[in-house]
């Protein structure tokens, strides 16, 4: 029975656009309707990935490192510039996440044996085993959390997070004043 009310009661963004409706009835606040769960349910994905990896002493930034050099494959290596393009490292952050996984035994530098000045990133054996240990995890934890939606709501959820990636990766070349066009496609 509780489960049933809970379930009837608005969330927090809904009680936002609520707000917003009766503060400010002109506005179309369906954005909100979307992004503010968006954001809200990252901050809450975020804080309990993080909680996850620092049980194994990592950081979101050191594990995103570590999977980047695991999915390389054999023999597991990277300069600096390319975990930086891998998309998850930033550039400017590259050198302290290094170092940190350097000091803690989870990867070594090597300089490429034919150009001296290419300084390549290495899994050590223990950084393979701690990456494969806790990406297991991880996943696991990510099936916790998806819990409440059915694989074909996984799917659906999927594809249309693809889309408003693209839409709003697109808005930046979008003139001012475009009219919504999800509704007909």
């Amino acid at each position: 029975m509780a489960q049933g009310r809970a379930a009837k009661r608005p969330d927090a963004v809904a009680g936002i656009v609520g707000d917003w409706a009766r503060e400010r009835p002109e506005l179309d606040t369906s954005p909100l309707e979307v992004l503010a769960r968006l954001h809200r349910s990252y901050l809450q994905y975020q804080s309990r990935m993080a909680s996850r990896l620092d049980e194994h002493g990592l950081s979101v930034a050191g594990f995103d490192v570590l999977t980047a050099l695991r999915r390389a494959g054999a023999p597991y290596r990277l300069t600096a510039g390319q975990l930086a393009d891998s998309g998850l490292v930033s550039s400017a952050g590259v050198t302290l996440r290094l170092d940190r996984l350097e000091k803690d035994g989870l990867l070594v530098r090597e300089r490429d044996a034919g150009d001296r000045r290419v300084v390549y990133s290495r899994l050590t054996e223990a950084g393979l085993a701690k990456v494969d240990e806790v990406f297991a995890e991880h996943l696991e934890n990510e099936r916790r959390m998806l819990g409440g939606l059915s694989p074909a709501e996984r799917r659906q959820l999927s594809r249309l997070l693809s889309r408003l990636e693209r839409s709003i990766v697109e808005s930046d070349d979008a003139p001012a004043g475009r009219t919504d066009r999800a509704g007909t496609g």
